[in-house]
């Protein structure tokens, strides 16, 4: 069959998973929901290989399918039709690769949840406009995809609302993502104005040949990066992603790993022609990408949650992929995405299979010796800890050092604090790691006694993400390592290019000096938490004011609640006592009160004297005649 003839059946299946879940959650047996909302993305999977196959002896290498005239307004014409090529076909394989991999692993952790259909069809919904927002050939079917997964995470997040704590943690991830969210709406509305279409096919041709620095595209850039650092959590909107570990864990490794989060990448390496003609715009994604992965890198380095560790690390990559967007790496950027979805969906499943084993523990102080508890989950976990950390051959080293190569080139304090934060990221990493499974048990003989592997439905997606883990790096393994750059040539009709100008002993001495500060700090991290049996005590003050920063998370919503909460719940409760109590209440019962006053005189013509009626209407007959009679 043609792509045009299957590309409508992959976003389609998922929503009717969504509508007979969601329909049928109390009726239907959880063994059938589970059936139906896996299966439906089962099948998305397969017709997603379908089409990347088919592309692959493609010589057009981009299908545009449309649908139907969605809007038309005047010159404003807005179809509903999908956009089929290199990009859009790897990012349908990681969404719904990874989320049917996710989905088989909720099946046994939800088991017991009385909100189990309705977990499955919001699971479903958030795969439809996540691979809406993919499929998109223009800004606005993007930004539908845009809003809804944003709409779904707020559903998640927040799935156990009973819990106030993480009812607040959802609606601070819609708040601060639709902040994000306007920025990307005033960047497409200044795209329709400077271009006259939202289509990709129609601005891309157009950008080619206007110059740098055009203060339009400038200024769109930045709007459309605004709403990148919302969606993918960077500075200074990424407090919401951690608070977003309130939702259960199959959500963290849905959100966290391979979709929502990197829908900013997404929308900036699919929109690179414009970010190639904005250096200004470019300098400012890598700097703050380059920041943001230092700033969380130093916070997980003190967190004793173990999805908290893993969030702030999640933060930390994203910064990474963005600091390789803003140097131009788009290739790397976009590599760094699909490694990562590996690593992270591993870690969080990962995490919540031993979750599963301590009763919904998170906190690494009261673990401790689960390697022989749970065998398959760490040796899993260590090989995503091993990928995350950057040590060849595994998937992490390859996407990590290019982006790295390509900082070096570009600028060397960029290139700098990413090795450091390569060095921050292996310690924290081998940290969780050691906390988690090495040393004694923490807890008592009873609840040790209970600590068992996971069933085989929470093992086997562990197993499978620890093999793409160990082995995804090859899809782009530079030629100097024996491999072909294949995502490169693969990528190269849709993402702009840019060649790397250094030669192979630099490009070695770059690898040795990353690897190098990832093996110093495993080195270091075993030393203090394994030979040392440092545990962190529960209560105990960080003893720096640096540890003291991180375990406080930079004080940063704190200082939001001081600038931005308080002054507007200030200014909310002036505008309630001043404005509305006095002012416009004041108006109301003003008019109301002089009505009332008023009735009190006007009442006395009233008298109830018949006469006084028959006088008086005598008297306006007499004032009508006498004004036809002067004036008319």
């Amino acid at each position: 069959m043609k792509i045009e003839q299957l590309i409508w059946l992959v976003p389609l299946l998922p929503f009717l998973g969504f509508v007979i879940n969601g329909l049928g959650r109390k009726s239907l047996s959880k063994g059938l929901v589970g059936v139906i909302g896996s299966g439906v993305i089962l099948a998305s999977f397969i017709i997603s290989l379908v089409i990347f196959f088919s592309l692959q002896g493609d010589a057009q290498k981009s299908h545009e399918v449309f649908l139907f005239d969605w809007i038309s307004a005047g010159t404003l014409h807005i179809p509903l039709s999908f956009l089929v090529d290199p990009l859009s076909s790897i990012m349908l394989l990681i969404i719904t690769g990874i989320g049917f991999l996710i989905h088989l692993y909720s099946t046994s952790y939800m088991h017991d949840d009385e909100g189990f259909g309705k977990f499955f069809s919001y699971l479903n919904l958030f795969v439809f406009f996540m691979l809406l927002l993919v499929l998109g050939s223009n800004y606005i079917v993007m930004f539908i995809g845009w809003e809804g997964v944003g709409l779904c995470s707020y559903l998640l997040i927040g799935f156990w609302y009973t819990n106030s704590a993480y009812a607040s943690a959802a609606k601070k991830a819609f708040v601060m993502n639709r902040i994000g969210d306007l920025g990307f709406l005033l960047g497409v509305f200044l795209l329709f104005n400077f271009f006259g279409s939202v289509e990709f096919s129609k601005i891309f041709p157009q950008a080619i040949s206007i110059s740098k620095d055009n203060n339009t595209i400038v200024l769109i850039t930045i709007l459309l990066f605004i709403g990148a650092c919302g969606k993918s959590a960077q500075l200074p909107l990424f407090t919401w992603l951690p608070d977003a570990m309130a939702g259960p864990t199959p959500v963290s490794a849905l959100i966290h790993a391979a979709t929502m989060v990197t829908a900013g990448i997404y929308m900036i390496a699919r929109s690179s022609v414009l970010f190639d003609l904005a250096p200004i715009t470019q300098n400012i994604i890598a700097i703050v990408g380059a920041a943001t992965a230092l700033i969380a890198a130093i916070i997980a380095l003190t967190q004793t949650d173990i999805k908290k560790v893993l969030a702030y690390s999640t933060v930390s990559q994203l910064g990474y992929m963005f600091l390789g967007l803003g140097i131009g790496a788009y290739t790397g950027s976009f590599f760094h995405v699909i490694t990562h979805a590996f690593f992270k969906a591993l870690l969080f499943l990962g995490a919540g299979s031993v979750i599963h084993a301590m009763h919904h523990e998170q906190d690494m102080r009261h673990m401790g010796g689960l390697r022989k508890k749970l065998p398959i989950t760490f040796f899993t976990m260590m090989i995503g800890t091993i990928a995350i950390a950057g040590l060849p051959p595994f998937s992490g080293f390859f996407s990590k050092d290019e982006i790295l190569a390509n900082a070096f080139e570009h600028n060397k304090v960029l290139w700098a604090v990413g090795v450091f934060t390569a060095f921050l990221t292996a310690f924290y990493m081998f940290r969780m790691m050691f906390l988690t499974f090495s040393g004694q048990y923490r807890g008592t003989h009873h609840e040790e006694s209970h600590v068992h592997e996971s069933p085989k439905a929470m093992t086997i997606p562990l197993i499978i993400l620890a093999v793409l883990a160990a082995i995804g790096g090859a899809i782009n393994a530079p030629e100097i390592l024996g491999g072909h750059d294949w995502l490169a040539h693969w990528l190269a009709p849709v993402v702009a290019q840019h060649e790397l100008g250094l030669n192979h002993s630099t490009e070695f001495t770059l690898m040795g000096i990353s690897v190098g500060a990832a093996v110093i700090a495993l080195v270091y991290a075993y030393t203090r938490y394994v030979k040392g049996a440092r545990v962190p005590v529960a209560d105990e003050a960080p003893r720096t004011a640096l540890a003291k920063l991180s375990y406080n998370k930079f004080y940063l919503d704190e200082i939001y609640d001081f600038l931005i909460t308080k002054p507007l719940d200030g200014l909310s409760k002036f505008f309630y006592k001043v404005i509305d109590t006095k002012f416009i209440d004041g108006i109301v019962n003003g008019l109301g009160w002089s009505t009332n006053e008023a009735s009190k005189g006007v009442r006395l013509l009233q008298s109830g004297n018949v006469g006084f009626y028959i006088f008086m209407m005598v008297f306006g007959i007499v004032a009508l005649l006498l004004y036809t009679f002067l004036y008319i």
